[in-house]
């Protein structure tokens, strides 16, 4: 097991830890509801994409009673406007360097996700939420434009309609309407959050990697338009291995 814990002064820390092939993000600032400084989202950027060879899969997840808030407002009150714009360019350096990761990923949301917390979680491949689990973009309350990698990744989750609702009026989603807006893969109880993403990554391992390397960078052309390129329908390695234990009525050893 590795085990990295990063402290950004006396309230606030993030932890990297690896269980087998399972890595784990958690963002640790409870007293303000898990909201990340600059130096935590560049150092959560670092991380991914250093994201060591054996790890197979991550999962994002928050300490106490939030997912997270999102950034830091009272930081944002001792920055210049330029400043502000910069700290908004390591968001999404680090939220990109979450959505482009090859491997599969999982936010565990045990309560708030709101604004570039939101948008961290739409870049994971999968969202696992609790009933305390909510969801908003309350930008306008803060004079805060949000740019084309944030919209996109609401549109391509909500629509465009409900984009634009989420920012015109403040508001948020609970989890049963994140459920059914598709923001929310699944919803378990709080006291089965960890047993349930553990429970679905053991199974998400136990697919071919090339499977589903190949659906992720699929997906991402899909929604980007891109047109398609020579085709290689089955992994040289993995479908030999998935056949034969298919016949021999054998798991599959990937």
């Amino acid at each position: 097991m590795r085990v990295d814990v990063r402290k950004f002064g006396s309230s606030g820390s993030l932890r990297f830890q690896t269980s087998g092939p399972v890595g784990i993000v958690t963002i640790n600032r409870p007293y303000h509801k898990n909201a990340l400084s600059r130096e935590m989202w560049k150092t959560l950027g670092d991380w991914c994409n250093t994201v060591p060879l054996k790890t197979k899969l991550l999962i994002l997840r928050g300490s106490g009673s939030s997912f997270t808030a999102g950034s830091d407002i009272k930081e944002f009150s001792r920055l210049t406007t330029d400043e502000a714009n910069e700290a908004f360019e390591t968001m999404e350096r680090a939220i990109h360097a979450v959505e482009f990761l090859t491997i599969p990923t999982i936010a565990a949301i045990n309560g708030p996700a709101y604004g570039a917390g939101f948008i961290l979680s739409l870049a994971c491949d999968l969202r696992i939420g609790t009933n305390q689990a909510k969801f908003g973009m309350p930008v306008g309350k803060l004079g805060i434009t949000l740019q084309a990698p944030f919209v996109r990744r609401m549109v391509q989750t909500i629509g465009p309609s409900r984009t634009k609702e989420l920012v015109f009026t403040a508001r948020s989603y609970s989890a049963e309407e994140a459920l059914q807006t598709g923001i929310l893969n699944e919803i378990v109880s709080q006291s089965n959050l960890d047993n349930r993403v553990f429970q679905l990554s053991k199974t998400i391992l136990q697919q071919s990697q090339a499977s589903i390397a190949s659906v992720k960078e699929g997906v991402k052309n899909v929604v980007n338009g891109c047109t398609e390129s020579s085709r290689e329908w089955v992994d040289k390695r993995d479908f030999l291995e998935g056949v034969q234990a298919f016949t021999q009525k054998r798991a599959a050893h990937f």
